[in-house]
């Protein structure tokens, strides 16, 4: 009995000794890895949908972009051929604001606008209606050099201006160009005269202790730099170059207007006059509004518009690529660049 009982009592003092330790660590490090592999998978699959929502937003606003695209294409399309269907009538084109490289006074937009009255076979007369106070010799030397070439072209059909508040300067020298201008009496009409403005620093910049660096090659680079003195021989050159443009713009007018012209001292001294005045000159030639003209003139009452106007797609585009630096080079050239004003 000692004997059994000795030997119970040994195997149950050994019992714990010889137990296996739990097992904890194990089980934590695969619990471990499991969550770390559904992160990746997670973040992976995140990951692409993001791209795939991106890709799917680039797809869809190229696709609409097409669609608009199209559609604007199409609708100039028809409109172009039911040009061909329309009836007897007085073609309209508007020129507001300044004559320059972009608007409704560019030469890119109003020639073509111009073609397409004079070549439909139903327009009776083109009618050009400006209201305008200026701008760029070179967009209305562009303008009125196309006005005498289709005048030439359809010598049946007449092209007329009707002046709203204000034809001056550039508008002016476009205005020559047509068979008759007619004007309120209350127009601003002239200002045949050619400008080119801009400002010097040097005054301030020598109390302000700033000095100027500029560096060229070639002696005239820096002609008309605003922060370099003006020097006489650069005053010189650019009254020389702004008389060759006055005596083009005068010739305009007096290739324009012929006998009709009373000129005086002060007619190509840059001034303006009311439109009643500009018809005693003979800058103008009667009272007349688009509707009265196409009415009483050209007997044409229908008045189609003919203006080419910015679609949807040009405006969008535009706010992107190569316009902005345009822009910013167009900015700084600006007040080198002679005006008709």
């Amino acid at each position: 009995m000692s004997d059994n009982t000795s030997e119970n009592g040994g195997n149950g003092a050994e019992k714990p000794a010889s137990a296996p330790p739990a097992p904890v660590k194990a089980p934590v490090a695969a619990s471990n890895w499991e969550r770390e592999v559904l992160e990746k998978l997670v973040f992976a699959t995140l990951k692409e949908q993001k791209a795939a929502r991106r890709w799917g937003i680039f797809f869809k606003a190229v696709t609409l972009l097409v669609i608009v695209v199209g559609l604007s294409a199409y609708l100039d399309i028809s409109w172009t051929g039911s040009e061909e269907t329309l009836g007897r009538h007085t073609a309209l084109i508007e020129i507001e604001g300044a004559i320059e490289s972009e608007g409704s006074g560019a030469a890119s937009v109003v020639i073509p606008a111009l073609n397409k009255a004079f070549s439909d076979s139903g327009s009776v007369a083109v009618v050009m209606h400006i209201n305008s106070p200026g701008g760029s010799p070179v967009q209305a030397g562009m303008i009125v050099d196309e006005m005498v070439r289709l005048r030439k072209g359809y010598p049946a059909k007449p092209l007329y201006v009707v002046v709203d508040e204000i034809c001056a300067s550039g508008c002016y020298y476009i205005a020559a160009g047509a068979d008759r201008i007619y004007v309120n009496k209350a127009s601003i009409i002239g200002s045949i005269g050619v400008l080119m403005d801009g400002f010097g620093f040097t005054g301030i910049m020598e109390k302000v202790g700033v000095e100027r660096r500029l560096l060229t090659a070639g002696e005239n680079k820096g002609f008309m730099d605003p922060f370099s003195p003006l020097t006489e021989k650069h005053k010189q050159y650019a009254q020389t170059m702004l008389n060759e443009i006055h005596q083009q713009f005068i010739q305009v007018v007096r290739n324009g207007r012929g006998k009709r012209l009373k000129e005086t001292p002060e007619m190509f001294s840059g001034l303006f006059w009311t439109g009643a005045k500009s018809i005693d000159m003979g800058l103008a030639d009667a009272f007349g509004t688009v509707d009265s003209v196409a009415r009483d003139v050209v007997k044409a009452e229908d008045i189609i518009d003919y203006t080419q106007h910015e679609g949807l797609p040009e405006r969008v585009l535009k706010k992107f690529g190569a316009a902005m630096g345009a822009g910013a080079v167009k900015s700084a050239m600006d007040n080198v660049k002679p005006s008709l004003r």
